[in-house]
């Protein structure tokens, strides 16, 4: 047989027309419906958006910095964030998404025959999501705040049947109230079940660490913010008390704290496993409390945690990886009784005959340079103790001073600032790196004086330098502020367990969480 030449061609039917045909469908069509349905339903990275808000946060060179619109400020909270490299992966929730189908019909004629192709595609659409509506609130709410912080005035215009607030104390009266009347309508705090206690959905309510217990049973109770659907909630509270974990596990033998470390990383573990938020958002849009001084050390044990989470701190030291703007300082309160009754209140200004007071034993060496500067000088107007005179009540030392002069301990935090508001004396804080509790609300310096750690020898001479008429405005500004550290049997507007809130709800404001597709 003789092959065929290379000008003889093979000649095309309507079959071979048919099936090239099919085939440039198949090349066009498939491929851009399967890399859709990829991109779609493929594993979704949660994205934490920074936003302009109440605590401004850009990055910039791995870089996060901060600062509050309250009074346009910027607040020293910057800090370098660490390269992700154990991201959780969660896809879409079902529920979420529904599947939108295409119908496409092509038709394909040749030599007056034709053939229809029908090619059926499917893509995933997200449907609007609670998450979806929660940002879309929260964002509606970051433009009420901000058009309210443009108001410079002293008193805040909005209407409020308990307190307006107003004067100095506040960074922008405006702007913070009508956050918080925003957080009142809006803010809603999931509670994690798992647990038992005494570790977990338990703490001290009458002790040095009384914050951290009555701040936990009070979400126990349920009766402020919190909800029991978890899509519904803005923030994720993880109900494990420090103190009660230190307590149970450590092991002072050895010094060992790794007991403590597994239960917190278990606890994550398993909470992590069950529901979708803490993967979505890697912990961003969950919060820690603790007024134990290893609070931080507790959270380090899970580096998100650590480095995302809102960790509400009593230990808030800057020098130990504590930020502004994601983390929250809390309030040192020791009550004794687990009562304020008897705490609040003192003689006017002219009935305080001592200066400056303070007595506390010898815990870090703040204190241990205030004690060898002035508890041997035994001067009437600066009285320094390490241990009061039999007889001699503190309480009424604290009452009839000017000024109280509240030096860190161990750690940065110090019990003796509420307790100087409570007695109406003015806070003398004597700190390294230490945050004071609603510092993106509250204006620290209208109420309060902050002496260097390097100038304790001069405390007599820089208080001597307050005049009679600054001093005054400073008591009334503490009788003001007292309001908002006050702890109540039942919870009460602008109390310290909402103030604690609102300080959460600020960080939450600062976040936008949300899934993005990853093709």
């Amino acid at each position: 047989m003789t092959p065929p030449s290379s000008d003889h061609k093979r000649p095309h039917t309507p079959s071979s027309f048919r099936f090239s045909s099919l085939n440039l469908v198949w090349f066009l069509v498939v491929p851009s419906t399967v890399f859709f349905l990829v991109s779609t339903l493929g594993p979704h990275r949660p994205s934490i958006s920074p936003l302009s808000s109440l605590l401004q946060v850009s990055f910039s060179n791995n870089s996060l910095q901060g600062s509050s619109i309250f009074n346009g400020s910027s607040i020293d909270s910057s800090f370098q964030l660490e390269a992700e490299t154990d991201y959780f992966v969660s896809n879409m929730p079902l529920p979420d998404a529904i599947i939108e189908k295409h119908t496409i019909q092509l038709d394909i004629s040749k030599n007056n025959e034709s053939e229809s192709v029908v090619i059926v595609t499917s893509k995933i659409v997200k449907k609007n999501s609670k998450l979806e509506r929660n940002e879309a609130n929260l964002a509606r709410v970051r433009s009420s705040i901000k058009q309210a912080a443009l108001v410079r005035n002293l008193t805040s215009t909005h209407q409020d049947p308990d307190y307006v607030p107003h004067g100095p104390i506040y960074r922008n009266a405006n702007a913070f109230h009508r956050s918080y009347l925003e957080m009142e309508k809006v803010f809603k705090i999931y509670v994690y079940k798992e647990g038992e206690p005494p570790i977990f959905h338990n703490g001290p309510c009458r002790s040095i660490y009384s914050s951290e217990g009555r701040f936990i049973h009070e979400l126990e109770k349920g009766n402020f913010y919190t909800t029991e659907d978890p899509d519904e909630a803005l923030v994720y509270f993880l109900p494990f008390s420090v103190v009660m974990l230190v307590q149970y596990l450590y092991e002072p033998e050895t010094s060992n704290t790794d007991a403590i470390g597994r239960t917190v990383v278990d606890y994550i573990d398993v909470i992590s496993g069950k529901y979708p938020y803490w993967n979505r958002s890697l912990g961003a849009d969950h919060f820690m409390l603790s007024c134990h001084d290893w609070g931080p050390r507790t959270s380090s044990y899970v580096p998100h945690l650590f480095h995302k989470s809102i960790r509400v701190l009593c230990n808030a030291n800057t020098s130990e990886g504590f930020n502004p703007s994601k983390d929250a300082s809390f309030p040192e309160i020791n009550l004794l009784t687990g009562e304020v009754e008897g705490l609040l209140g003192g003689p006017s200004p002219s009935h305080r005959s001592i200066l400056a007071f303070f007595a506390g034993r010898l815990h870090g060496y703040i204190r241990y340079l205030l004690l060898n500067e002035w508890k041997d000088k035994r001067d009437p107007d600066v009285q320094v103790f390490d241990q009061l005179p039999k007889g001699v009540s503190y309480m009424s030392k604290l009452k009839n001073s000017r000024f109280c002069l509240c030096p860190s301990g161990y750690e940065v935090a110090s019990p003796r600032i509420v307790e100087a508001i409570y007695a109406e004396c003015v806070p003398v804080l004597i700190s390294d790196n230490y945050v004071p509790p609603f510092s993106d609300v509250l204006n620290w310096k209208s109420f309060s004086i902050q002496i260097a750690v390097k100038d304790i020898p001069n405390i007599k001479k820089i208080l001597m330098g307050v005049s009679q008429r600054q001093y005054l405005r400073m008591q009334r500004r503490v009788k003001q502020v007292q309001r908002h550290f006050v702890v109540n049997a039942t919870p009460k507007r602008y109390d310290v367990f909402h103030m604690i809130n609102h300080s959460i709800w600020l960080r939450r404001l600062n976040i936008h969480v949300r899934y993005f597709h990853q093709s």
